[in-house]
């Protein structure tokens, strides 16, 4: 996938919005995955692109996390954390699935299926730049923002 051009998509977002891929031409993408609104990794996860969004904004970076949780439950989470980032609801996963981020995982001793934590970098003319799969969270956000400066 790396070095290809992102296939156009578009899924509803908060604040009303629907994130358009293609709109965002001339811009850097960050996209993240994660499972699930409101856990510890996630929340803690958010808060870091939260903390550093400043940074990726004055380098022309969108940021874009995205879950299979229902706008209900994105907009709370955002609201809570103060996000100023959308977060995109993928609950039919075509996009999840379009990225290859849905996998067998173990939750209490059962394989579940769920989103592995990922992120990747989309370009100002649409190339995946560089991608992160079965992400830590402790200096991931960093890592990536100082990917994004190079760029």
């Amino acid at each position: 996938m790396l070095d290809t051009q992102i296939p156009d998509f578009s899924l509803p977002a908060t604040s009303g919005q629907t994130f358009n891929l293609a709109a965002q031409a001339g811009k850097i993408v960050v996209i993240y995955f994660y499972p699930k609104d409101s856990t510890p990794g996630c929340t803690t996860q958010g808060q870091n692109f939260r903390d550093l969004h400043n940074e990726f904004a004055a380098v022309d970076a969108v940021i874009l996390g995205i879950s299979r949780d229902s706008l209900k439950s994105h907009e709370n989470f955002k609201a809570k954390q103060e996000f100023p980032f959308e977060l995109g609801s993928d609950s039919d996963e075509a996009v999840c699935n379009l990225f290859g981020v849905m996998k067998m995982k173990n939750m209490y001793g059962k394989q579940v299926r769920g989103v592995e934590r990922s992120t990747f970098i989309i370009d100002r003319k649409g190339v995946l730049r560089r991608e992160w799969r079965g992400v830590k969270v402790p200096g991931h956000v960093q890592e990536v923002l100082d990917f994004v400066k190079t760029i």
